[in-house]
């Protein structure tokens, strides 16, 4: 056991974790860090929003200079794939990032521990280094273990020809044919990038519509674009099985006939990673999901110890334990910190994106509460033309009374960027009146965002 007791020890070196090791070091707190893997940075860095969005680029890219330079005037001819290549690229932007992290944890004094942590009281985690085990101590404890992919039952994975994220991030060839379970974000954008490498991609989804939770409007005209980009989807389809057979993946669903393929990407979710922690020892109970209860300030029953990020459930998203990592050690060393659950923008990077923050039109219905619409059509944007990314558009959701925006949704190129003066707008209470009265600089696709705010009092300029 070292004889040094932290101030805080971190379980779990993930967005929510390491950037509160980060922040509770500025703030003079000697810290450490626990994480199993060799990288810190967690699924989202090592095996989730970065690498896939490296292939998303260089997949978009790819399709693009196969199918859309000639309107450009850019005649190309003898387009090839290196597969090869593009998993390299993916490899070195992770590799440079997590890299990044190490040097961010030694300017700020952070020990890491790279080994399987294990808590055995409120002040104590046993970690496992190469089989070696040592004790770290510290005055709080805070778990940010985050979360895994979700298992099916019947769904047989072999982490090769069936399989889930991780594994459709590190294919060695494209398949002739991939079978997606699940129409949400993950499943659409990795879908996505087999699509656009050659791919026959069907998607299976057991409810009525793909991405569940968002907008519905939005997620219908998602669809429809999917569907000329070569997507097939199949929705009320609930999976029985899918297993290997013969060197080829069958998946049965109830009612139809069975699919054949070459691969099966599981993506029905995600859940916590609470189990094999060590939580029986403190006494700590899981929600019949897996979650860690905790309470405004992310205590868990027992004094001292907290949890934050994906394990405590809510929007499972990066940003979200990032920001949840920061509000904890703020308040933690007595600074006062709010973080505003109603203001988290989640975005799926398709192409074209899909960008949403605050409440859908389906969530404000069911709350009883009236509403204006404002819509800004990317076809009556000019740099969105000039782009040649005319499909798409913008929905702003105001207060009948206040004018408010309550709900900023959209679907179009770069949506991932605009969504962010929408959260700006919701988390200064502004209204649809305050965006349309600033002066958004032309042509950008930021005029979008404009012109739905000019929208919800009826006096659009560009849109019919």
């Amino acid at each position: 056991m070292s004889g040094i007791e932290y101030d805080l020890v971190v379980l779990g070196g993930g967005p929510g974790g390491y950037v509160a090791a980060i922040r509770a070091a500025q703030l003079g707190l000697s810290v450490a860090c626990i994480d199993e893997n060799s990288k810190f940075g967690g699924t989202c860095l090592r095996v989730g929003c970065i690498p896939s969005k490296a292939l998303l680029e260089s997949s978009h890219l790819y399709h693009d200079t196969k199918s859309s330079l000639g309107i450009h005037g850019i005649q190309v001819s003898g387009v090839q794939l290196d597969l090869a290549a593009m998993m390299k690229r993916k490899d070195q932007i992770v590799s440079t990032l997590t890299g990044g992290i190490d040097l961010l944890f030694k300017k700020n004094k952070i020990t890491p521990f790279r080994g399987r942590g294990v808590i055995t009281s409120a002040n104590e985690v046993e970690v496992t280094i190469d089989g070696v085990k040592s004790t770290v101590r510290g005055k709080r404890l805070l778990i940010t273990t985050g979360s895994k992919p979700a298992s099916m039952r019947g769904v047989e994975e072999d982490c090769v020809l069936i399989g889930n994220s991780t594994t459709a991030l590190s294919f060695d060839k494209v398949p002739e044919t991939l079978t997606v379970i699940g129409g949400g974000y993950i499943g659409l954008e990795l879908g996505s990038v087999w699509n656009r490498l050659g791919s026959k991609v069907i998607v299976l989804e057991a409810m009525d519509r793909i991405l569940p939770g968002m907008d519905q409007e939005l997620s219908q005209l998602a669809q429809r674009v999917f569907t000329k980009q070569g997507i097939e989807f199949r929705l009320q389809s609930w999976v029985e099985s899918a297993q290997v057979q013969g060197g080829k993946c069958v998946v049965k669903c109830k009612g139809a006939d069975p699919i054949e393929c070459d691969r099966v990407l599981l993506a029905a979710g995600r859940v916590p990673l609470s189990q094999g922690i060590g939580l029986e020892n403190l006494g700590i109970e899981l929600d019949k999901r897996g979650f860690i209860t905790v309470d405004g300030n992310y205590q868990t029953k027992v004094p001292g110890v907290y949890a934050l990020g994906d394990v405590i459930g809510g929007a499972m998203l990066a940003h979200k334990a990032m920001e949840e990592g920061i509000v904890f050690v703020e308040r933690l060393c007595s600074i006062h910190s709010h973080f505003n659950y109603d203001c988290i923008p989640a975005i799926v990077y398709t192409h074209p994106e899909i960008a949403t923050v605050g409440k859908t039109e389906e969530q404000l219905k069911e709350a009883g509460i009236a509403y204006k619409k404002g819509v800004g059509a990317y076809g009556a944007n000019g740099r969105a033309r000039t782009l040649g990314e005319s499909e798409g558009r913008v929905k702003i959701l105001a207060d009948a009374k206040t004018d408010r925006v309550l709900g900023v949704h959209i679907l179009g190129a770069r949506a991932g960027d605009l969504i962010a003066e929408a959260a700006v707008a919701i988390e200064f209470g502004a209204s649809s009146e305050d965006i349309a009265r600033s002066c958004h600089a032309h042509p950008t696709l930021a005029e979008t965002l404009h012109e739905a705010a000019l929208a919800v009092d009826q006096r659009a300029i560009h849109s019919a």
